[in-house]
Formats: C-alpha cells, structure tokens, sequence
C-alpha cells in the first residue's frame, strides 16, 4: 500500500500526449517514502491494524499443513508403528515360543538323565547281585566238592581203618598163638586164640565206655 502510494506520487499528471510540468522542488521517490514510512511508523507485522489478517492467514496455513500431513505424512507414520508394532508382537511371539522350546527341551534333558542315571544304578544294581549270585554259586560249589572229597575221604580213612583193625586182630591172634606154643609148648588152634583175642578186645572196650 505504501509503495502503490509513492509510486503513484511520482508519477507526472498528463493531459493527453504532453506530460505537465510541475513548479517546485522533484518529489521524494518510493524508497525514501518507505524508509520514511517504516522510521515513523514502526514495523508492519507487529502494528496491530495486521493482526486480524495475519491471524487468518495462521489459520489457513495451519489448515492446510494439517490437511497435507493428515492425507500423507500421518497415515505413512501410522503405518509404519503398525507395521513395527506387529513386528514387535510377532518377535515377542516368536521368543515366547522359543522359550516354550527351550523349557521343553530342559525338560526333556533333565528326564533323560534321570532315566539314565535310573538305568545306571540298576545295571550296576543288577551288576552287583549278578557277582553276588556268581559268588554264591561258586561258593556252593567249592562246599560242594569239599563235602564229597571229605566224605570220600571219610570213606577211604574208614576202609583204612577197618583193614587196619583186621590186621591188627590178624597180627594179635599170630602174635598169641605163637607165644603160647613157645611158651606152653600146646598146640592151640587159631579159633581159640581168636575168641581169646575178641573176648579181651570186649572188654577193653567196656572198660573205655
């Protein structure tokens, strides 16, 4: 407005085609005029004849970039948390779900050992009344074979004995009758000396009893 003003100032009136000469000093041009109006009067934006319209065009602007960030930077953001929220959630998912795994297989794990350390004991369990059973077997065994060499020792030791009771009763009754030939000078039969033998061998033995 203050432009329009000076220019329209400088300008000289015509009347037709001849330009009217004016008397006086030349008028101020439009430079001077605004620096002039802009000293005198302050700065325009903040002179508050403006704030009505500066308010308006405030709007309009504000209207119009919330128009432009409604229709293509809003949803574009809004797609894009989406898009990382559903991506947080299927990682979320997916480590629930490794979790889940993990624990299984600790689980799984810690079964299996159980039952192994289950089937150690009872191999070594079965290990050990195995070698006793072997053991005892054995032992049996060796009792065995001792009872029957010893009964058969017995055996061997009674035969020994009574053929060395028949000897000796053999040898006895020589031994009498020859020395009561040597000494009687009789002749006395076998039989006799052998019933002599008996009947002393009787009664030693009720003399031991």
């Amino acid at each position: 407005m203050f432009v329009r003003d000076a220019l329209a100032q400088t300008e000289a009136p015509t009347v037709g085609e001849a330009p009217v000469v004016t008397d006086g000093p030349p008028p101020p041009t439009a430079e001077a005029i605004l620096v002039e109006e802009l000293e005198t009067g302050g700065f325009p934006p903040l002179e508050s004849e403006f704030f009505a319209s500066q308010i308006l065009w405030l709007a309009i602007t504000f209207g119009l970039l919330y128009w432009v960030m409604s229709k293509t930077l809003v949803p574009r953001l809004a797609g894009i948390i989406e898009n990382r929220r559903d991506r947080i959630a299927l990682d979320l998912d997916a480590a629930h779900r490794m979790r889940a795994d993990a624990d299984e297989a600790q689980a799984a794990y810690e079964q299996d050992l159980a039952e192994a350390r289950e089937r150690s004991h009872k191999i070594a369990q079965d290990a050990r009344d195995s070698a006793r059973a072997d053991a005892d077997a054995e032992r049996k065994r060796n009792e065995a074979e001792l009872d029957q060499k010893l009964e058969s020792a017995q055996g061997r030791i009674a035969e020994i004995k009574a053929k060395a009771l028949a000897d000796v009763d053999t040898i006895a009754e020589e031994t009498a009758q020859a020395i009561i030939t040597e000494l009687t000078r009789l002749d006395v039969s076998r039989e006799e000396v052998a019933n002599a033998v008996k009947a002393a061998g009787a009664g030693q033995e009720k003399r031991d009893a």
